[in-house]
């Protein structure tokens, strides 16, 4: 039985996708994925991949994830997936690429600077 598998990023998230032909059951981190990602829109969005090219249900997917929240754990997953479906057929990559799943997302948190609040944010200014 074959395996493919990618690896995906996301702010600090890094999640580990392995698929292998199957039932359709997705597990994360050995949770189901349904009580790792309670909010419909993460779990829709880590598995959209299969939506846009129809293979839902057709492989069992075995995620490991660390770092980051739920949101940057979700987009890691994405990119993991969509990695891995090209790893099974080249020929899907067109499809994903113009749906923007192929993309490393390169935005991160600003660093905070010193003399400041937060990154940008400054102290209130007292002329007296």
């Amino acid at each position: 039985m074959s395996t493919f598998a990618a690896t995906g990023r996301r702010k600090t998230a890094i999640a580990q996708v392995r698929m292998t032909l199957g039932t359709g059951v997705v597990t994360v981190n050995g949770v189901p994925m349904e009580m790792y990602f309670p909010v419909e829109t993460y779990r829709r969005d880590a598995l959209r991949a299969f939506e846009l090219t129809q293979n839902e249900g057709k492989f069992d997917v075995i995620i490991k994830v660390c770092g980051g929240g739920k949101s940057g754990q979700a987009g890691a997953t994405r990119l993991g997936v969509a990695r891995a479906l090209v790893e099974f057929d080249a020929a899907l990559k067109p499809t994903l690429h113009s749906a923007g799943l192929m993309t490393r997302d390169p935005r991160m948190v600003e660093r905070k600077k010193y003399g400041l609040k937060k990154a940008r944010k400054r102290f209130q200014f007292s002329k007296r």
